[in-house]
């Protein structure tokens, strides 16, 4: 009977502390993970390509400088001057296909407008680069500024102050030729010259609006 009232506390003493440690639930939504197993590596990160993109165009940080140096002319020098398309006509100069070089042929053209305007102090002058068909709009216009750019620049070193002349790129705007051929894409490459008199209407001394 005694060996009953010792055994007895010690079995209940028993299953309580099989209740308390036997057993650990794991937290829900998560997979238990065995002893030994280890995590795999995260893997690599794509190797970064390089930029294959080309650059863009340079913005020029001075609006008022060409990308030939010489400082630009005031626009508000060239209002309200009368155009004359005719008298430079025959002095239109010709470029080579995707260039902005000047031949040595045309040099002539160009000391031919440097003396007209050299005669008349009052005139100024407007250079307009013009391309062919072939190539995008933006590219045009890019090239039709540097061919009216480098006639200015060639118009400053034969004496012409470059202040009295103004640049415009008209791209491939303004054909003289609309064929699609050789013949006429040779025609479209070029820089036309007009001269720019001063409004008679407006009173002597009284500057540009």
């Amino acid at each position: 009977m005694k060996t009953m009232k010792i055994i007895y506390p010690l079995a209940v003493a028993l299953a309580v502390m099989l209740a308390s440690t036997g057993c650990k639930h794991q937290p829900l939504g998560i997979t238990p993970m065995r002893e030994g197993l280890t995590l795999p590596p995260n893997p690599p990160l794509p190797p970064t390509l390089p930029d294959t993109n080309p650059p863009g165009p340079q913005i020029n940080p001075n609006p008022d400088i060409t990308s030939h140096g010489i400082e630009a002319a005031n626009p508000n020098l060239f209002e309200d001057m009368i155009e004359d398309t005719n008298a430079l006509a025959a002095y239109t100069i010709h470029f080579p296909y995707d260039s902005a070089a000047i031949r040595d042929s045309e040099k002539a053209n160009l000391q031919s407008v440097a003396s007209e305007l050299a005669a008349d102090p009052a005139t100024k002058l407007l250079v307009t680069g013009n391309c062919d068909e072939r190539g995008t709009e933006e590219y045009n216009r890019a090239l039709g500024e540097r061919r009216a750019l480098v006639a200015r620049e060639a118009l400053a070193k034969l004496g012409l102050d470059p202040m009295r002349v103004r640049t415009i790129s008209y791209g491939k705007d303004q054909p003289v030729d609309t064929g699609h051929d050789e013949a006429a894409w040779k025609k479209n490459r070029r820089d036309d010259f007009i001269l720019l008199h001063p409004n008679p209407n407006m009173p002597a001394g009284m500057p540009p609006s």
